[in-house]
């Protein structure tokens, strides 16, 4: 019988944090026969395709990078966009992985060849490209969401959506409606408020909002970290200390988030003198429960003169205007859609097909689910980089991208040494381990009775990783073959 060699090892998919750090790891091995498949024509990710006003992460910079890859030249104790972009840039020429990226080659089938143990790949572009083993760097936070208004097609102005932010429009002197109050939302309101007549700003849920401890990073630091790159590393490795422990009130004891909770109550009402619009704008949920936000300009913002918090639902959606729940009509030359992104459907249906054709939603009844978030049974030699439950409320997630990235290249290193041409997680393995994972998140803050994005409709927590990143890695640390069916 003859079996088809595969075009290339393995293939990558994206080319964010997840997708160019296997690229790294891969020509660090030698493993030299890969390929990254890039929608775009520019490699970044989420820091590519989000460059709206105020764009910047919400990790300290000194940590939201590869820990083999410091950059001495952090503007700020938090990165704006572009520079995470620049960074991530620099990393692909550094490590020459530009002639293994395919630009404009979005993946729009991946299938499993049983017969020939491979997966055979399609893209938007035309291309079909077989490989041994398929890595997911697609992200969880790469697919925008949008709500579902009534008459919203009808609406004549500009509508756009945070992540497709329309910069040749100008916002001055414009009536402008902003939908949503998540992370994105409460980094580009304060940044168009200036420019723009009026501002009603549509909020479902308000967020609870901490002070973010942001500052100019100096000249002089940064060249220290240059020539003595080991006080950057000290740096790194206290802010790691510092965010790991808030672990202590997320997971292990939520009564601890009581006492953020007044930190937050008391930065509100420093921020919004105005009684009526801080009942607005304060949270009725416990802290944590959602995502906790930190801004040091978005609440000051919402109590300017021309800036309206509308807390009724939306009726309706007119030619020029919107109709809230409670029949008051405004008018309105644009809407920005601050909704945030379909956590809990990264990857959408008829894109994953598996043994027996299966497509890996129809895997998914009860929500994403995977083993250490890495491997789906049935699907074999396939792997998510950020799959379901490695996502975090506290801290980094290239320190969670690391540790599957090591745990896949083990894999790969066992699948040479014993001849192996298919690794499938044994479905017992991945049910004990979600059923484990469930129970942990069942204590935890994120379960306490809110709705976020991190659950499901059924109320699943699809997303959080439940306790310390230590102890991700060391459970990802070596590939554990015992809990998987092997082909040779």
């Amino acid at each position: 019988m003859t079996t088809i060699s595969p075009d290339y090892q393995v293939i990558v998919v994206g080319t964010g944090f997840s997708g160019l750090g296997m690229g790294i790891a891969l020509k660090k091995a030698g493993i030299n026969a890969f390929a990254i498949l890039e929608k775009a024509n520019d490699v970044g990710g989420t820091w590519r395709d989000n460059h709206y006003p105020g764009c910047a992460c919400d990790v300290q910079s000194h940590l939201y990078s590869f820990s083999f890859e410091p950059n001495p030249n952090w503007t700020r104790m938090y990165a704006p966009q572009p520079e995470i972009k620049k960074y991530l840039q620099h990393c692909a020429r550094k490590y020459a992985l530009t002639s293994h990226i395919q630009f404009g080659q979005e993946v729009k089938k991946a299938i499993y060849d049983e017969k020939n143990k491979l997966w055979r790949l399609e893209t938007a572009a035309g291309k079909t490209i077989t490989a041994r083993m398929v890595v997911s760097g697609m992200g969880g936070l790469s697919t925008p969401a949008y709500p579902n208004v009534k008459g919203i097609e009808n609406f004549q102005g500009e509508k756009f959506h945070s992540q497709d932010w329309q910069h040749d429009y100008p916002l001055e002197g414009k009536r402008v409606a902003v939908i949503g109050t998540g992370a994105s939302a409460i980094q580009f309101v304060p940044q168009i408020v200036p420019r723009v007549a009026h501002l009603d700003l549509y909020q479902r849920t308000p967020p609870w909002i901490m002070p973010k401890p942001d500052r100019a990073i100096t000249s002089a630091e940064r060249t220290l970290f240059k020539y003595a790159p080991k006080t950057q590393e000290a740096i790194r490795n206290a802010i790691y200390l510092q965010l790991e422990s808030r672990v202590l009130g997320f997971v292990i004891n939520p009564r601890v988030m009581k006492i953020a909770e007044l930190q937050a109550r008391r930065y509100l009402r420093k921020s919004i003198p105005d009684p009526v619009l801080r009942k607005k704008v304060t949270p009725d949920y416990s802290f944590g429960c959602k995502r906790v936000l930190i801004s040091n300009d978005y609440l000051p913002s919402l109590a300017q003169a021309n800036v309206d918090v509308v807390t009724n639902g939306i009726k309706e959606v007119r030619a020029h205007s919107i109709i809230a729940d409670d029949g008051q009509e405004r008018e309105v030359d644009a809407i920005i859609f601050g909704t945030g992104f379909k956590a809990q459907d990264p990857i959408p249906r008829g894109a994953v097909f598996g043994k027996g054709g299966v497509d890996l939603i129809d895997t998914w009844q009860q929500g994403a689910q995977a083993y250490l978030g890495s491997a789906v049974n049935g699907f074999p030699n396939f792997f998510m980089l950020m799959g379901p439950n490695t996502g975090l409320g506290h801290s980094s997630m290239v320190y969670m991208i690391e540790s599957q990235i090591a745990y896949v290249m083990d894999c790969l290193k066992q699948m040479q040494k014993n001849k192996w041409k298919a690794v499938d997680v044994k479905a017992d393995s991945q049910q004990s381990f979600n059923t484990d994972l469930q129970d942990k998140l069942g204590g935890s803050i994120w379960s306490s009775g809110c709705k976020s994005w991190y659950v499901n409709a059924d109320g699943k927590n699809t997303t959080l990783w439940p306790g310390f990143t230590f102890d991700f890695r060391r459970k990802t640390a070596n590939f554990d073959a015992k809990n998987y069916q092997v082909e040779h």
